[in-house]
């Protein structure tokens, strides 16, 4: 659900409501892999993956940005996005249900953000955003920016 969010009422260092993804499920990555064509080995073949020394197979790097696009949103509305980079910073695994309590925490992500401009351009009011999505251990996977234009 959005929030109703406007240029006056935020201020550099707010932080963007913190979103928690489900855990990523290997059906997840299947999914994805369908709607984008992408079916590269490393997401779907463990025998693929262990002849690199990987425990199992890791999500799409654009499966997770996607996560990360939908906390944006979830906050901002689609229509004032302007700017949305990331830089990946870490493979994704999916939960194991093999080994469900070990994996979850790896697999379950969190987008977190924090206001660092105010400013306007092309004749709008706009804030930029530095965003993090971690991993309920910590390890960062994704860090970057959006920009947005509001009312």
């Amino acid at each position: 659900m959005t929030h109703h969010i406007s240029y006056n009422n935020i201020n550099v260092g707010d932080a963007m409501p913190v979103y928690t993804s489900q855990p990523i499920s290997r059906t997840h990555i299947v999914k994805y892999a369908g709607a984008s064509g992408d079916f590269n080995p490393l997401h779907h073949d463990e025998t693929f993956t262990t002849m690199f020394g990987m425990p199992r197979v890791i999500s799409h790097g654009m499966l997770v940005m996607g996560i990360t696009g939908e906390a944006i949103t979830q906050w901002i509305p689609n229509k004032c996005l302007r700017k949305f980079n990331v830089r990946f910073a870490g493979m994704t695994e999916p939960m194991d249900l093999h080994d469900a309590e070990n994996t979850k925490a790896r697999a379950t992500l969190t987008v977190t953000g924090k206001v660092t401009e105010k400013f306007e351009e092309a004749g709008e009011k706009r804030i930029k955003c530095d965003i993090t999505v971690a991993d309920a251990l910590g390890a960062v996977k994704i860090t970057g920016s959006f920009t947005a234009a509001l009312p």
